[in-house]
Order: C-alpha cells, then structure tokens, then sequence
C-alpha cells in the first residue's frame, strides 16, 4: 500500500533507505565479529583445552555445517513472514550463541557454541538480502551489497587488533561476552525504526519511493507484489542456472573462508608474527579485501546503468576478478618474506571481494519474490564448500604443509571465473 505516503512525485526526495543501509550494513559488521572471534583467539582456547589443529578445524568448520544447513529454512520464513520478525529473532540468537561460546568448557562445549552459531546466523544474509530488494532500486543492487559486505570485511580487519587488546586486558573469553552485547544493542535498535517496506515507512516520502520502485508510463508509481504464493520448489531445483550460481559461490567462498578461519593462526605459527603486529600488519589485507566490496559492487552497477544489460554488468566484473584473486596466491605461497607475503595476499583478496557485488546481486536479479529463498541456497552451497577449507588447510598445517593449501585454493578460483564466464546467466530467473 503507498496510500499513507506524504509529498507529491516533485518533491525533493527523502533518503530514509540509506539509513536502512547503514541498519543492515551494522549487521553484517556484527555477524562477522561474532563468527571471525574464535578464529582469533584459537591459539589462546587450544592451549587451554589441550586442543590439536585437526580438533580446531573441526570447530571452526561446525559452523560453516550448521550455517549451510539453516539457510534455506531461515531464508524462507525471511520470504514468508517478512524480514523484521525473522531478524529480531536471529540477531537475539547470535548473540546468546556468541555468549555462550565465550562460557565454554572444553572441546565439546566448543563444538556446541559454534553449531549454534551457524544454525543462528544462517539467514541473517538471505532474509537481509531480501529486505535490501524491498527497499533498494535494481540498479542500486551491486552498490549496497558491496557496502554492507564492506562492514563485514572491516570487522574481520578491526577483530584481531580490537580482540587482541581485550585478550591482553581480560583474557579469551570476555571477546565473546562484548560481542554478544553488540547484538543485543542492535536488535533494540532495529526493531524501533525498521519496517519491511518503505511503503510502510512513514520517513519515506512519494518521490524517494518513485526511486525505489520506478514509475509507469502514465508517471503513476510501480506497485510493489505482496502476494505470497508457495515457493516454486520445482522449479527451482530444475533450474541449471541456480546451480551454476551456487557452484559459482562455492568458489568464491572456499577462497574467502580462509581469511575467517586460518589467516590469522597462519600469520602467527608460519609467518612469525605477534599478536600486535598480527591486528596492525595482518590487517592490511582484510582492508583492501575492503576496497575490494565497494570498488566491484561500484563497478557493477556502473556498468548496469551504462547498458541495461546484467549479464555483461554482473559477468565482467565477477571473472576477472577469480582470475587476478588466484593469480595473487602463487607469489604470497612462495615468498620467504612475511611482508611480501601479507602484501600478496592483499591484492588476492581485493580482487575476491570486488566479486561480492555481482555474486549477491544476482540471486536479487533472478529470485524476484523469492530472492530470500534464491540466496539461502546459494549461500548454503558456499557454506558447504568454505567448511572444506577449515578442514583443508587445518590437516595441512597441522602435518606441517603451509603452502600447498594455496595451490588448491588457485586452482578452485580458476574454477570459478570459468563458471562465470560460461555458466552463469544473471538475465535468466530461476523461478519462472
């Protein structure tokens, strides 16, 4: 309904949907502190539970398994009942999650928190992604997923320098119980000022909507569909497309998931670095995988405003950007300098971030209303394939093979630059 709007169509328009970015951009910064935590202090939780790099990649990988298998359940209640109930309920859910990792007892205490973890944060992304196609114009899609992605990167560089003056003041576990207070400020925060459309929202005027939604040919304003028929299982699973997008995300995230779970172990054990220099050198790559988010997401919606065509725009952003992050790899691997080796690992991840706008906007560009649902499967997919790389790379290090690991994460990233090329069609939906 667009009945109760306020101003006329000529009226300067307001800007209430970027403060909903900055709602949602808050969330994945949160996400991500909460998820990278462990990941920082896990030399610190081994020593004192006497856990191996094998038992500590199980950890870490328990909640990629938990997070792939929520996310299409969570992404369809997003779709079904509407974003602001099943986010209040997830953020609630991260935090008390968050909280009781940091009450942990030993390895099976461990293992548990981190289940719960990904069972909780698992369709924060998807029914996230679906509230930011309500309130966010087509051509604006790139641009606000590399924003909020930037807010989660920022956390995974700002985690080990914050996180490492906390340990040092109040050890290990106090990092989880500030996290988990983050959440809670959040969700008071939300649930006071969101509403699941700017139809609804009464800081949004007639014209800043004629932005959103467009207008007809008659100047009248494009009407949001409200219906809410039953999701097209079958067409869906049918679809060769979806699943070249979730095979295509299952690369991106293999190579992005050793920056959440080793990187920092990595730097540490092989790389010699200290806790410090670990939060000020270490971070150096996580700030340009920064850079990376709002340069591709920038570009893509560029390129989509220039020619209205979202196979060139979503497609010649995504693929060279697997092919440079893969190229960077080989120098970081083999150069006996830490620094070098930092550096490298910068420009790879920079070029694998600026893949984040097109990849999460696609599922936006394809799933029409059932985008939440499009992006949980897209996502668990990924999920799936990131729980390989805490395994992967935590049975090499632990047999003493720092290098190797990269080789395999090239070889995948080559992979995907092939699907995007080749596979991947943004212009074809994947439920009809």
């Amino acid at each position: 309904m667009i009945t109760g709007l306020s101003g006329t169509l000529d009226a300067k328009p307001t800007k209430f949907r970027w403060w909903m970015l900055v709602l949602f951009s808050l969330l994945y910064l949160i996400s991500y502190i909460d998820r990278g935590i462990t990941s920082i202090v896990a030399p610190e939780i081994s020593a004192e539970f006497g856990i191996s790099k094998t038992d500590m990649g199980v950890i870490l990988a328990a909640f990629t398994w938990a997070y792939a298998a929520g996310q299409v359940p969570v992404g369809w209640l997003g779709d079904r009942f509407g974003p602001k109930l099943v986010l209040s309920g997830v953020i609630l859910a991260i935090s008390a999650s968050v909280s009781l990792t940091g009450a942990a007892i030993g390895f099976g205490t461990l293992l548990l928190a981190r289940l719960l973890l990904g069972v909780s944060e698992a369709g924060a992304f998807p029914v996230a992604s679906r509230a930011m196609q309500m309130w966010f114009a087509r051509s604006e899609r790139g641009r606000i997923q590399g924003t909020t992605h930037f807010f989660s990167r920022f956390a995974v560089a700002a985690t080990p320098l914050v996180a490492g003056v906390i340990v040092l003041a109040w050890g290990w576990r106090a990092t989880f119980f500030v996290a988990g207070a983050l959440g809670l400020i959040w969700f008071v925060v939300f649930v006071s000022i969101y509403k699941n459309t700017p139809e609804e929202h009464p800081r949004v005027n007639r014209a800043e909507l004629a932005q959103i939604r467009g207008q007809n040919a008659d100047g009248s304003l494009k009407v949001l569909a409200t219906a809410r028929p039953a999701v097209p299982w079958g067409t869906i699973g049918r679809s060769a497309n979806m699943w070249w997008i979730a095979l295509g995300y299952c690369c991106f995230f293999f190579g992005t998931n050793f920056y959440l779970t080793w990187y920092p172990t990595y730097l540490r054990e092989y790389r010699g670095l200290s806790l410090l220099e670990l939060g000020l050198l270490g971070s150096v790559p996580l700030f340009a995988g920064m850079a990376g988010d709002l340069v591709g997401g920038g570009f893509t919606d560029w390129l989509f405003k220039r020619t209205n065509n979202a196979r060139l725009a979503r497609r010649a952003v995504a693929a060279p950007g697997f092919i440079m992050a893969a190229l960077f790899l080989f120098p970081a691997a083999l150069t006996d300098s830490a620094v070098i080796a930092v550096l490298c690992l910068a420009g790879s991840f920079f070029f694998l971030e600026w893949v984040i706008g097109p990849a999460w906007a696609v599922p936006m560009d394809v799933g029409g209303q059932f985008s939440g649902t499009i992006t949980a499967i897209m996502n668990m997919a990924g999920a799936l394939a990131a729980s390989l790389t805490a395994l992967v790379y935590g049975a090499l290090f632990d047999r003493g093979f720092w290098i190797a690991p990269f080789f395999v994460s090239a070889g995948v990233l080559f992979l995907g630059a092939m699907i995007w090329i080749f596979l991947i069609d943004p212009e074809r939906s994947v439920v009809e």
